[in-house]
């Protein structure tokens, strides 16, 4: 394996620039314009909109932050052309075929950020480095950003060494994957039905820097839900017999959401996360919003949490005489690595100097909705696994001092090529 060093500056660099420029799921017109430009300067064939994102599959999709995104992009100096060319779908995908036969490899990074307004304290990094987010209320708070830039590293080298490889590589930059939003609408694109082998990775989680999980598990499945009850106002003085209590129904429905039966085959979550309700003080309140989500060990028990939601969701709507609609938001899937994958992650850690490949399971805890596009391409017959690349960091994902020990770049790096290599070398 040739040296790495070369990239290091681009690295560090990238991941700081993009760390400063932050944007929510479905809005990240200005990233994906940096991206492309990167690609295309490549010389990669670049894939976006809805050659890359099935708009009928989008969830959690706002249009009103989808317009935000759009105005950020104009302000940022993005061109129109290229915005005609996304179509109003961020996201976007590398493609260099080197010509000779070989074996398709997708392989994915995540792009979005996270509603979190950065520490400004001097002990944090990005703060004393000057490299901290602009953007007030959003952030790179579980590492989105590292891994763009590995993404882009990663399309560097195997520009690089084109001619070294065979088959064809597509390196997937995908939307939205907070709140689990964005790979549906990816997955429905058909873009990795022809992909035999699939590779995404996430930053730190459960391991430290020097460590390489090849054999993460308990990826959750989970359902991301928008709940919305619809009352009738009235009087709560004069006639508050001729209302029909919206933020009742949402509290009791709260309250008893939280109180489903646990299954016995495996890890449940359920959560109330937002609950936005009432118009005054002296209104019986005639609209609730409720922001929730289920998750399961298995797509089984995911559903048996979902069912057992609706079912409350739906009881409390009828007691107290309001509707109710639910939308889907989001959804990730379980996910166990195939062991062809799972050796060529091993022997690619194993000649990282200076890491340790975890082969033993450690559990990520969460969900992650690249295992959609990882289940997309096994149904279709290839192979599929998800790693985890260890890195120090200061605080827990998606708080305001997150950040991470960027020696964990290089290495995570190192692994990336070592595998890109092993497949298509």
């Amino acid at each position: 394996m040739s040296c790495l060093c070369k990239y290091h500056d681009e690295l560090i660099s990238t991941r700081r620039h993009l760390h400063t420029m932050p944007e929510e799921g479905w809005s990240e017109f200005t990233t994906t314009a940096y991206i492309v430009e990167k690609l295309r300067k490549l010389g990669y064939e670049v894939l976006m909109g809805k050659k890359v994102i099935n708009p009928d599959n989008c969830l959690g999709r706002s249009q009103k932050v989808v317009e935000a995104g759009l105005a950020y992009a104009r302000k940022n100096g993005v061109s129109e052309e290229l915005l005609k060319e996304m179509d109003g779908l961020t996201g976007c995908v590398g493609v260099m075929d080197t010509g000779r036969p070989g074996p398709t490899l997708a392989i994915r990074f995540d792009i979005d950020c996270v509603p979190v307004t950065e520490s400004t304290d001097a002990d944090h990094i990005p703060a004393k480095e000057g490299f901290c987010s602009t953007r007030p209320g959003l952030m790179h708070a579980c590492g989105h950003d590292a891994h763009t830039s590995t993404g882009l590293a990663v399309a560097h080298w195997f520009a690089d060494h084109k001619d070294e490889m065979k088959g064809k590589l597509k390196i997937l930059f995908q939307p939205a994957e907070e709140g689990v939003r964005g790979a549906a609408g990816m997955a429905a694109s058909g873009i990795v039905d022809d992909a035999d082998y699939f590779l995404g990775a996430h930053i730190a989680m459960m391991c430290k820097t020097g460590e390489l999980s090849v054999k993460p598990y308990g990826f959750l499945c989970t359902t991301k839900l928008d709940v919305t009850y619809t009352g009738r106002p009235a009087h709560a003085g004069v006639e508050p017999n001729a209302g029909r209590n919206a933020m009742a129904a949402a509290c009791n429905a709260f309250v008893q959401l939280l109180g489903i039966a646990r299954h016995g085959s495996g890890m449940t979550r359920i959560n109330v996360g937002q609950l936005i309700a009432g118009e005054g003080r002296n209104v019986i309140p005639s609209h609730a919003l409720m922001k929730m989500e289920v998750r399961g060990e298995t797509g089984d028990i995911n559903q048996y949490m979902y069912d057992a939601a609706v079912a409350i969701i739906k009881g409390c709507a009828i007691s107290q005489g309001c509707e109710y609609k639910i939308e889907k938001m989001g959804e990730a899937v379980d996910l166990t690595n195939d062991e062809e994958l799972v050796d060529v992650l091993t022997k690619a850690g194993e000649a990282v100097e200076g890491m340790t490949v975890r082969k033993d399971p450690m559990n990520f805890g969460g969900s992650e909705d690249a295992t959609i596009l990882a289940r997309r391409v096994q149904a279709h017959g290839g192979k599929a696994a998800l790693f985890v690349i260890g890195a120090n960091r200061p605080s827990g994902h998606h708080t305001s001092k997150f950040d991470i020990d960027e020696k964990a770049l290089d290495q995570g790096l190192a692994v990336w090529t070592n595998a890109v290599k092993e497949i298509l070398g």
